[in-house]
């Protein structure tokens, strides 16, 4: 039977900030008291929600933003709990980068295959196991390099251009680099263990990316966007909860509620949001070459 290897770690999270434990199983999931992204949008109304830290405060920034407890907001747990997920659900959308992990651990040569928690390896996008192939090159003449510069000079730093195309060059780059046998490959074994291969010849470093959200490195301004988001949406849900009754009767005449107003100001925003996260948060860093 193969070796199965139990790695050190050396890098952890989307800050890559150093561990408490060398174990890469001694590492807790970053859902843990945050978003499980596994069970987004599966959320039923038979279910006994429960809310996670993180999902709690934007819970209660949403409710306060309704007007709770001064006004009545006619809306549960479980509909709170699809507006959570659904921006979640656009931010991992539009800012994929900002709803990803890493961690990184040392590989140990001759051998290939690593025991790996799996909330990690059901969310693993990407694996990357030599050292060149780490980042985007700095050196002139590679292939990261060439591809990067030729980009910028012919677009102008962005002027008039689709931010798309950029995301079209990185797929192309990642092509290419895997049709080049420059990239190792991986599998996911049982559903408990990463094989490499080729096996890694000698001690180096793996590191694999992730889907998760881990609300303690998330920027004050992506925690923000995400708690206005989710409250565009109880906006947008308690206006159709309310546009079943145009008016509550009463005396005078009844109470004339504010359902198709709420539609409107949560469409406004909700558009207003998507097209900030796009512009602001998306674009690559501008540069400058000469």
């Amino acid at each position: 039977m193969a070796r199965i290897i139990v790695p050190n770690v050396t890098g952890y999270g989307n800050s890559f900030s150093n561990v408490a434990s060398d174990s890469i199983g001694d590492q807790s999931s970053p859902d843990t008291q945050e978003i499980d992204l596994d069970n987004l949008n599966k959320s039923k109304q038979s279910d006994l929600v429960e809310f996670t830290e993180f999902e709690q405060q934007i819970k209660d920034y949403v409710l306060a933003g309704l007007g709770h407890p001064v006004v009545r907001v006619e809306l549960n747990d479980h509909q709170l709990k699809i507006c959570i997920d659904e921006a979640v659900t656009e931010l991992d959308y539009h800012s994929p980068q900002l709803t990803r992990q890493m961690v990184a651990f040392h590989t140990v040569g001759g051998y290939n295959l690593y025991k790996i928690p799996q909330y990690i390896l059901r969310n693993l996008s990407y694996v990357t196991f030599k050292k060149t192939l780490l980042s985007i090159q700095s050196q002139a003449g590679t292939l990261e390099f060439d591809f990067f510069i030729k980009y910028f000079q012919d677009n102008y730093l962005f002027d008039g251009m689709n931010i798309g195309d950029y995301y079209l060059l990185q797929s192309t780059l990642e092509t290419t680099r895997r049709i080049l046998g420059q990239d190792g490959g991986w599998d996911i074994i049982d559903g408990q263990y990463l094989q490499l291969y080729p096996n890694p010849a000698v001690d180096d470093v793996a590191i694999l990316e992730f889907r998760a959200i881990n609300s303690k490195t998330m920027t004050p301004k992506m925690r923000n966007w995400l708690q206005k988001y989710a409250s565009a949406c109880a906006t947008q849900l308690l206006g159709q909860v309310r546009g079943k009754f145009k008016v509550v009767p009463g005396p005078g005449g009844g109470t004339q509620l504010n359902g198709d107003a709420l539609i409107q100001q949560a469409n406004e925003s909700k558009k207003s949001l998507k097209e900030e996260l796009i512009s602001e948060v998306n674009e690559p860093p501008m540069f400058t070459t000469g």
